[in-house]
C-alpha cells in the first residue's frame, strides 16, 4: 500500500526536473604571434617556389612564432644566433630571437616549450637560448639527423646544432613526437608530410578566431598556397602539395595558414606592429 501511494505521488508531481546544466568543458586556446627577428635580403624566389622566375628576389622574413595560453609560453622554432650563421648570411636588422620576443613581455626564461619544425639552422639554432624550455621535435627527424653522440648522420643539420640538440636531450629536455597527428600540448597538434626535411612537422593551434596552422618551411610563401606550387626545397613535391591541401582542411580559414618566411605576414596582420603580428 505504501509503495502504491509513493508511485501515485510521484505521478502527480510530474516528471523530475533536470539538474542545473553543466557548462561545456572549456577548450584550450592560444594567442598566436609571428615575430620577425631578421631579414635575409634578395633571396632567390626560385629557392622557395618551384618553377619561379630565376630573376626574382625577395627580402625574406626570419620568423619565430609565439603561442600564449593555458599558462604556457610556447615558441615554434627558435631562430638562429651563432656567429657562424650571421657571418655567412649577413642578415639585416638582426635581433636574437630571445630578445625579439621581449615586446610581448616574454623573457627567455619564461618560455616553457620550444617546438622545432625541422633541423635547419635558422629554425633550430636558438633552442638553447631558452633555459627552462622543453624541446619538442619529431622522433624520426631527430634520429635521422643526430647520432647517439651528437654527430651528424645526414646532411641538413649543422654540426654545432646537432651537438647542441644532443646535449639538450642528455639533460632530459627533449621530447620526441611520435609521428603524424599528435597532440603536443592541449590545443596544439603536430602533423608530418610536408617533407621539407626527413620528418618536418607543422602545427595546428586552437585560437578564439579558429584553428591557426603554423606551417613553418613546409609552406615558404603565400604564393606556394595560392598558386598551388610546392616549395622548391622538399624531398617530395607531391607530398608537399598534399600537405598544403591538408593545411587548408585544418585551418579555420585559409587566411589563418601562416607560411614560414613571407614578409607579407606582417602586412596582412599589422597589429601590434614593429615586427610582431598577431594572427587572428
Amino acid at each position: 500500500m505504501r509503495t502504491t501511494l509513493l508511485i501515485a505521488a510521484a505521478a502527480l508531481a510530474g516528471p523530475a526536473l533536470p539538474g542545473p546544466a553543466r557548462p561545456p568543458q572549456a577548450q584550450a586556446t592560444y594567442e598566436v604571434y609571428a615575430v620577425r627577428y631578421a631579414t635575409i635580403p634578395a633571396f632567390p624566389v626560385r629557392a622557395l617556389v618551384a618553377g619561379a622566375d630565376s630573376t626574382r628576389r625577395l627580402d625574406i622574413a626570419m620568423t619565430v612564432w609565439v603561442l600564449k595560453g593555458q599558462g604556457r609560453t610556447v615558441l615554434v622554432d627558435a631562430g638562429f644566433y651563432r656567429d657562424t650563421f650571421i657571418q655567412q648570411w649577413h642578415p639585416l636588422d638582426f635581433v636574437r630571437p630571445s630578445d625579439a620576443i621581449s615586446p610581448l613581455g616574454i623573457r627567455p626564461e619564461d618560455v616553457t616549450d620550444v617546438i622545432i619544425s625541422h633541423v635547419h639552422w635558422d629554425h633550430l639554432d636558438g633552442a638553447d637560448l631558452f633555459p627552462r624550455a622543453r624541446i619538442w621535435i619529431q622522433r624520426d627527424e631527430y634520429e635521422y639527423y643526430v647520432g647517439a653522440n651528437g654527430e651528424v648522420l645526414h646532411r641538413g643539420i649543422d654540426p654545432l646544432d646537432a651537438a647542441m640538440l644532443a646535449r639538450l636531450r642528455a639533460a632530459g629536455r627533449v621530447n620526441l613526437v611520435e609521428g603524424d597527428d599528435r597532440e603536443v600540448l592541449p590545443g596544439i597538434r603536430a602533423y608530418t608530410g610536408g617533407r621539407h626535411t626527413w620528418a618536418s612537422q607543422y602545427l595546428s593551434v586552437r585560437t578564439r578566431a579558429g584553428t591557426v596552422v603554423v606551417a613553418s618551411d613546409n609552406l615558404y610563401l603565400y604564393e606556394n598556397l595560392e598558386r598551388h606550387r610546392p616549395i622548391a626545397q622538399t624531398l617530395d613535391s607531391v607530398s608537399n602539395l598534399a600537405a598544403q591541401a591538408r593545411m587548408v582542411s585544418l585551418a579555420g580559414s585559409p587566411r589563418l595558414i601562416v607560411p614560414g618566411h613571407d614578409p607579407a605576414v606582417f602586412d596582412r596582420f599589422p597589429t601590434p606592429g614593429h615586427g610582431v603580428a598577431r594572427i587572428d
